[in-house]
């Protein structure tokens, strides 16, 4: 037989009329193999007395149960009894948030499990998008340590309403995270029907190999409300093919929030309709992969394999764009060649990069530049050595998106020696760039071109930024040659404040007062 690689489960927050035992006895004779636990009434209280007891019980029992867990975030109301799901990740003030996904990621590594899943939030009503964006950047950036450090991969899902509404808004944090291993990506199938541009199909193409969770109902276009299969428009069998093309093993679980008063029937429907649509769709479930402790992870995209910098990073040299051992993409070079011929239509084809030559980093390194970066990298180069005013490059970049900008800052490195106006043309940009707080942005302003051409004071001022932002020193070209005493002195009075503040000091910080002279 042709066995589904993932394990089938079902969420909790559809049996919230059972005790968590008995779901998982109805569980179990249904044929599930996994369940997707959400943390709070009535089945695992995070804030309960004796958490950590409940937690190593369970994992005992998933254990005797040969079932596999993922841990789901989205309890309503257990932060705050009349604001449901507040505070989120993007409110002003997010610790009480913070502190429970700190007890659910404690909890996920007691159960072994898959991964912690977790949303952005609805954007508040005293919040802008901008604002909104570094919140949720800002705190991922610590709970992707903190999940680092447990063993515990985290998952982003997209919601509708949300900040990060999407799978590509999902990538483009884990982008300003600067690709994060532990980040992956929880897609909902019903919300593909509501949000997705490119449909069910093209949201987990999209994800890719950074999806670590999958979620299952059914859904209507108009409307964020789960349903059980065949009651909406989700192309089951499509999924479920999709899922088998990336060749997915980890856990499918069946999300029916608002039906607990029939989840033993709906339980018993939805195994029904996930092992039809599996053997339509050219496989059949029954076996799954192993569940004893966690399933391996899929590899982040581009091989991404560390989440920060380590601490041999800040002797390191970041490479230019245009040193990757593949050539350049057939896309790039016909790009390169009109671009040669004709400057006027380097908008449209910044524009087309991501498209056609896709998003992925080219390297495994802690904010690796892009496949698009390089497109966009050779566009900015052929301007340059064309003989293009840079106004033209000064255009892309404050027109641009975040992806956009950032492709002009990596085309500068990618030019040879640049005349002065595009000098001062690029070292303005540079200089916009480490005034954000956007960290892909920053590690990007910091390449070859800043190595050669800013100035002591900026050059310094935008090595610290990269540690308060938490961005490893291995993304600073030129670190090894440029670094000095007064920098040394200045990541001194740094970890200073932050010892005096009560908080910890990054070790780059450390590496980099190593360096003072005597």
């Amino acid at each position: 037989m042709n066995e589904v690689p993932w394990s089938i489960g079902y969420g909790t927050n559809g049996f919230t009329d059972h005790p968590l035992p008995s779901a998982l006895d109805v569980l179990q004779d249904e044929g599930y193999t996994a369940v997707a636990l959400t943390l709070g009434h009535p089945h695992l209280d995070p804030f309960a007395p004796d958490w950590r007891a409940q937690a190593e019980a369970l994992s005992a029992d998933l254990r005797r149960r040969r079932m596999r867990v993922v841990v789901e975030t989205g309890a309503r109301y257990l932060l705050d009894p009349v604001r449901k799901h507040r505070p989120t990740l993007v409110d002003r003030n997010a610790e009480p948030r913070m502190v429970f996904l700190r007890r659910a990621i404690e909890i996920a590594a007691i159960l072994g499990s898959d991964c912690v899943s977790l949303w952005s939030g609805v954007l508040p009503d005293d919040v802008t998008l901008d604002a909104a964006r570094v919140l949720l950047d800002e705190r991922l950036l610590e709970l992707t340590a903190v999940a680092a450090a447990a063993g515990v991969p985290l998952a982003l899902e997209p919601e509708p309403g949300m900040v990060v509404e999407t799978v590509a808004d999902a990538l483009a944090v884990r982008a300003r995270l600067g690709h994060p291993a532990n980040l992956g990506i929880t897609v909902d199938l019903g919300h593909c029907v509501v949000v997705e541009p490119d449909g069910v199909v093209g949201a987990l193409r999209a994800a890719g190999a950074l999806l670590r969770n999958v979620q299952a109902d059914d859904m209507l276009p108009h409307a964020h409300e789960h349903l059980p299969f065949g009651e909406g428009a989700l192309d089951l069998d499509a999924a479920l093919a999709t899922l088998r093309e990336l060749d997915y093993r980890g856990v499918v679980a069946v999300e029916l929030p608002r039906h607990a008063h029939a989840a033993p029937a709906l339980a018993r429907a939805s195994m029904a309709a996930l092992t039809a649509a599996a053997a339509r769709s050219g496989t059949a479930c029954g076996a799954t992969v192993p569940v004893a402790g966690r399933a391996p992870a899929a590899p982040a995209a581009g091989g991404d394999s560390a989440t920060g910098g380590s601490a041999g990073a800040v002797a390191s040299s970041a490479p230019a764009i245009s040193s990757r051992g593949a050539g350049p993409h057939p896309w790039t070079t016909r790009a390169v060649e009109q671009v040669r011929g004709d400057a006027t239509g380097a908008a449209r084809l910044f524009a087309a990069a991501g498209r056609e030559v896709g998003r992925e980093p080219l390297t495994a390194e802690p904010f690796a530049p892009t496949a698009d970066d390089a497109a966009r990298a050779a566009i900015i180069a052929a301007l340059a050595d064309g003989g293009a005013d840079p106004a033209a490059a000064v255009a892309l970049y404050r027109r641009g998106d975040d992806a956009e900008r950032r492709g002009v800052l990596r085309g500068l490195d990618a030019i040879t020696d640049p005349a002065p106006a595009w000098r001062d043309a690029g070292l303005d940009l540079v200089l916009d760039a480490l005034r954000a707080n956007d960290t892909r942005l920053v590690a990007a302003a910091l390449g070859s071109f800043a190595a050669a051409h800013l100035d002591d004071h900026a050059w310094r001022h935008g090595v610290l930024k990269c540690v308060f932002l938490g961005i490893p020193l291995s993304v600073v070209a030129g670190l090894e040659a440029r670094a000095d005493d007064e920098l040394a002195a200045m990541a001194a009075r740094f970890a200073e404040e932050r010892r005096a503040a009560g908080r910890t000091v990054p070790d780059d910080l450390t590496l980099l007062r190593a360096r003072e002279r005597a």
